[in-house]
């Protein structure tokens, strides 16, 4: 059976897309690949066609999603730091993305999968994690600064995805804002 051209590539980004989002739910390492490519409707043995190993599809996830962060980061419409970094607030730390993690970013999610995996896969994250902080640097103007607020914004994410109190979720949301914009003096 022949494919069209671009079948192939289109059909390995369905299943990033679609892996990723069971991965920031579950878990990587908590979900099988059976499992993964049921979610994804296809068979197990499609999943040989795309990827080589469980551990080529998390990095390729890794890349994917990551990819997608950075596409976002790049598209805020603000060039003024202070605009570009409240746009930033405002879309990061929201009830929606500590809510539906599956949709939210790669980094609360997955952060410590990948600080327990091997090598490689912290280099590639690492190098990834590396082009997003720039942008942030663009903006902020200070490497240090960037880190400080990429840190506080994931831990933000992570804090309020640990409790069940959903007042408790806005205060630690509303407050790291507000952290975030004293620390920046915005």
């Amino acid at each position: 059976m022949r494919y069209k051209i671009g079948y192939k590539e289109e059909k390995r980004n369905q299943l990033l897309k679609i892996t990723g989002q069971v991965a920031k739910k579950a878990g990587f390492q908590n979900t099988g690949i059976d499992d993964f490519m049921k979610a994804a409707g296809v068979t197990s043995g499609a999943f040989y066609s795309h990827f080589s190993s469980k551990h080529e599809l998390f990095k390729a996830l890794i890349h994917n999603e990551l990819e997608q962060s950075i596409q976002m980061w790049q598209t805020n419409p603000f060039d003024d730091p202070e605009q570009w970094i409240d746009f930033e607030l405002e879309r990061y730390l929201s009830l929606s993305h500590v809510e539906k993690s599956e949709y939210g970013c790669l980094l609360p999610a997955l952060a410590t999968e990948v600080a327990r995996s091997d090598e490689e896969i912290k280099q590639h994250y690492q190098a990834e994690l590396l082009r997003g902080h720039q942008i942030f640097v663009k903006y902020l103007g200070s490497e240090k600064q960037a880190w400080a607020v990429m840190c506080q914004l994931v831990g933000a994410i992570l804090m309020a995805r640990s409790v069940l109190d959903e007042n408790i979720k806005l205060i630690i949301i509303e407050s790291s804002k507000n952290m975030i914009k004293n620390y920046l003096s915005y």
